[in-house]
């Protein structure tokens, strides 16, 4: 290898980065990259090595959803690109920001075809499509502004992934003549226009019977309680809103758009405020019925213009941030009648009663974690306790639900992403997963115990994929593919250096859990069907 002497190219960027605040990142070390870790020591940024590109880029993902920050991934060119296009699609379609900075071969060899190490014939192509956008650096001088560029894009406009490539050549390249930014440029966010908040306050003040769908976009609107009791408006809130209201106010609505109960009450509303959300089929049309509909008045909040023209079509169209559209309405609100905004709540929410018997066993179960760990947070991967989640999960503060069952829908998420989330947040951290998903990246097990991080995984082991399995059998097409042989998932923990538990009882998960919540180690608490079919019979 050639003597390196001065400042390169890679350890400027690390002083980039933590001029930027950036204090963990997410990699796998490889010959293309270690540039980059040769900055590291002595800027305070913290290196955690997954076992998997794809399990770097869910940690970045758990990581960002708990801080509100983007997630860092240093990740190498050719196959660690491909490894974390899943996770970049994720985050690409929960609008989560994610940093990933990869290398590429050099000037003259990138896409030639003559195939170098981790040769792709366009990396940049390859993501593009997971991105917000993806960028070759070519020289050490357009460093800088790009991550400036990324960095805007997280904090003014919608977040999503940015990729930014560094040839092997632009790696090693001086940089001493580049002196760092005095401080980085920091945007506020896009505040909403005056005269559009003017008449949406004014539609929602003559409103006789108004209603809040709150998306993901609105989870850090603080002042979101206080706008619904000014306006006596029930506030449904999907998977991602989850916990803006608290459970037991009388507003909140936590029973998911795609049930009926629900859509009677958006149905019912003569003007409805839609905050943050995409309005997206797999949040409001789970089923595919074509059933939800907004026949009232509809003012759209989104950060993103062009998302305002998808699907339902607004009558007032507000481009800007949720939290401070929440703070203008609420200035501009105005003492009325009341609404009824209660009593249409409240039967909004017996819908939760009519839910199947299975996923309202599911729901007492998620209760039970939230009673038993205040101030617990959920990654929910493809299992039935996240399915009943996104139905009618009821938590108890926002951002504190996580689900990658909605939008890009991918398996495999739940392990990673509560390290990643476990490492932002001082306390507990309970991953919900499925035998089936969690052999996706169980190898992260290890990586847990290498970070020091107590996640608790509560996995439900019925032997393979059991909703694609029923989905089959409804069908009429024989299940293939689905039964699993599925090894000894607490000896691997053990094996791992977790601790393991067996849960068959509702009475004996508190003191699991807790037990587990006061343990430095990892956790993987195993169930059955013999436990979902105990909290049902409580029912």
């Amino acid at each position: 290898m050639t003597e390196i002497s001065g400042i390169t190219t890679g350890i400027y960027l690390t002083r980039l980065l933590a001029l930027y605040g950036v204090d963990t990142v997410f990699g796998i070390p490889g010959v293309h990259t270690v540039e980059l870790y040769r900055g590291l020591p002595g800027t305070g940024i913290r290196h955690v090595t997954p076992r998997h590109e794809q399990g770097a880029g869910f940690m970045a993902d758990g990581w960002a959803r708990v801080t509100g920050r983007p997630g860092l991934c240093v990740i190498i060119s050719g196959p660690g690109m491909t490894n974390i296009a899943t996770a970049m699609a994720q985050a690409y379609g929960d609008s989560v920001p994610m940093l990933v900075i990869s290398s590429v071969n050099a000037h003259g060899r990138m896409g030639s075809g003559e195939g170098w190490l981790h040769e792709l014939p366009n990396q940049q192509a390859l993501v593009s499509g997971v991105t917000a956008f993806s960028r070759t650096i070519h020289r050490p001088e357009e460093l800088a502004p790009a991550l400036a560029q990324a960095f805007a894009l997280f904090e003014g406009a919608r977040p999503r992934p940015v990729h930014l490539e560094i040839p092997i050549d632009v790696m090693t390249a001086p940089a001493d003549h580049l002196p760092l930014p005095a401080a980085p440029m920091r945007l506020a966010r896009p505040a909403p226009d005056r005269d559009a908040l003017d008449r949406a306050a004014q539609a929602l003040h003559e409103a006789e019977a108004p209603v809040i769908l709150a998306g993901g976009g609105a989870r850090r609107a603080v002042g979101m309680r206080a706008l619904a009791e000014a306006l006596d408006a029930p506030v449904v809130m999907t998977a991602n809103a989850r916990g803006l209201l608290a459970p037991g106010h009388p507003l909140a609505v936590s029973l998911s758009p795609s049930q009926p109960e629900t859509r009677q009450l958006v149905g019912s509303a003569d003007v409805v405020l839609a905050l943050g959300t995409e309005l997206g089929p797999t949040d409001y049309d789970m089923y595919e019925d074509g059933g939800f509909a907004v026949p009232g008045r509809l003012i759209r909040v989104d950060l993103d213009p062009v998302q305002l023209a998808r699907g339902a079509a607004p009558e007032i169209g507000i481009v800007g941030d949720a939290a401070l559209t929440v703070d203008g309405l609420l200035d501009r609100a105005e003492p009325g009648a009341a609404k009824d905004g209660a009593a249409r709540a409240a039967a909004a929410n017996l819908g939760r009663r009519t839910l199947d018997k299975g996923m309202r066993g599911d729901l007492v179960l998620l209760d039970t974690i939230r009673d038993t760990l205040p101030g617990v947070i959920m990654m929910g991967d493809s299992t039935q306790a996240a399915y009943a989640g996104n139905l009618g999960y009821e938590a108890a503060r926002p951002a504190s639900y996580h689900s990658s069952t909605t939008g890009f829908g991918t398996l495999g998420y739940g392990l990673p992403a509560a390290i990643g989330a476990a490492l932002a947040h001082d306390g507990p951290v309970v991953a919900l997963v499925g035998d089936g998903g969690f052999q996706f990246t169980a190898p992260e097990m290890a990586s847990a115990v290498e970070a020091e991080t107590p996640v608790i995984v509560l996995l439900y082991d019925n032997k393979g994929y059991g909703e694609i399995k029923t989905f089959m059998e409804t069908g009429g097409i024989a299940p293939i593919g689905v039964d699993l042989h599925t090894p000894d998932l607490c000896a691997q923990a053990k094996a791992s250096g977790w601790r393991a538990a067996e849960a068959d009882d509702p009475e004996a998960l508190p003191g699991l859990l807790r037990d587990a919540a006061r343990a430095t180690r990892p956790t993987l608490i195993r169930y059955t069907d013999t436990l979902r079919e105990a909290f049902q019979a409580r029912l």
